[in-house]
C-alpha cells in the first residue's frame, strides 16, 4: 500500500517536470519577436567611402563628413565643412582616415590615431572613445557599402524593358521584367503611427526636417530640411511592424525607431545624437 501511494504522488510530478520540460523547449525553439536590422558597417576598405555622422553621445554636436577613397599625406582624404571644428573640437586634428581591425580610423597628420572606433553588437554603428573620456558614434549614412552593385552588361540589358510590340499578345511576362514595388502600405493599428506629416527631431533642434508618410507606404522630404544627415539619407517608404517603424532609404538602406512614450518615436538602436519623429499634422 505504501509502494502504491508513494507511486500516485510521484506520477503527477514526473508528468509536471515533462510538461515544463516541453514548455522550457518551445519557448526556446520559438522565434524573436523582433525582426533583426540589417548590418551597414563595411567589411573590408573598398566599401568605407561615402558620408558618415560622427556626433558626440549624449549631445546634439555632430558633423557630417566624407570619407574619400583618395589616398593623401595622413591615411586617405576626408572632407567636412569648418563648422565641424567647433561643434566638435576633436575634429581640429583630423587630417585622413584609415581601415583597420575591422574598424575605421579618424587620424592626425602624423597618421595617429584621435577616434579608434569599435563595432557595436548590432554591427550598425561604430562607438570610439577621446583621451578625455567622451564618447563618439560614428554611423554610415551613404557608403560605397550600402549601394547595390553595378549591374553587368548583360543584366543591364535585360533591365531595359523592351518596346510594347516586342512581346506576343497574351504572353507571360518575364520576372526580370516584371515592375518591383517602391513602397507597399503599411497596416495601421491604433496603437501604430498613422499617415501624415512628421518632424524630425535631433536633442536641441525641433523640426529640423519634415516628411510625409503616405498611406501608400511612400515617403516624401519636405523642402527646407536643415539636417544634412537626414537629406543624405533621403527616405522613401516606410513600414510598421511588431512596434516598429522603419524608414528605407532610397538606396536601400534603413532607420528604425521605436514609440517613446509620448507620441513620439527615437532612433533604435538609440546611437550617435538622439533622433526622434513626431506627428505635427495630416
Amino acid at each position: 500500500m505504501r509502494r502504491r501511494a508513494a507511486l500516485v504522488i510521484a506520477l503527477p510530478l514526473i508528468a509536471g517536470s515533462v510538461a515544463a520540460r516541453a514548455q522550457e523547449d518551445m519557448v526556446a525553439a520559438s522565434p524573436p519577436s523582433s525582426v533583426p536590422a540589417l548590418e551597414s558597417l563595411p567589411t573590408k576598405v573598398a566599401e568605407v567611402p561615402g558620408t558618415w555622422d560622427l556626433s558626440r553621445d549624449g549631445t546634439n554636436r555632430r558633423c557630417v563628413m566624407t570619407l574619400l577613397k583618395d589616398r593623401g599625406p595622413a591615411g586617405q582624404l576626408v572632407n567636412f565643412p569648418a563648422g565641424c571644428r567647433r561643434a566638435l573640437p576633436v575634429m581640429t586634428t583630423v587630417a585622413g582616415w584609415l581601415y583597420a581591425d575591422e574598424a575605421v580610423r579618424l587620424v592626425d597628420k602624423d597618421v595617429r590615431p584621435i577616434l579608434r572606433f569599435k563595432r557595436r553588437p548590432d554591427r550598425r554603428s561604430y562607438v570610439g572613445t577621446a583621451e578625455g573620456g567622451e564618447t563618439y558614434s560614428f554611423v554610415p549614412l551613404d557608403t560605397a557599402g550600402m549601394r547595390p552593385p553595378e549591374p553587368e552588361p548583360a543584366q543591364a540589358a535585360l533591365a531595359t524593358p523592351p518596346p510594347p510590340n516586342a512581346l506576343l499578345p497574351n504572353a507571360p511576362v518575364p520576372a526580370e521584367l516584371a515592375p518591383t514595388p517602391t513602397a507597399v502600405a503599411p497596416p495601421t493599428t491604433p496603437d501604430g503611427p498613422q499617415p501624415g506629416t512628421y518632424a524630425i527631431d535631433r536633442l536641441r533642434t525641433q523640426g529640423a526636417c519634415r516628411v510625409v508618410l503616405a498611406p501608400t507606404g511612400a515617403v516624401k522630404l519636405l523642402p527646407g530640411c536643415q539636417d544634412d544627415g537626414i537629406e543624405v539619407f533621403n527616405p522613401v517608404a516606410w513600414d510598421y511592424a511588431r512596434g516598429r517603424i522603419t524608414l528605407t532609404a532610397k538606396r536601400g538602406h534603413t532607420l528604425g525607431l521605436v514609440a517613446n512614450g509620448d507620441g513620439r518615436w527615437r532612433r533604435d538602436p538609440e546611437t550617435g545624437a538622439i533622433l526622434l519623429l513626431r506627428r505635427v499634422g495630416p
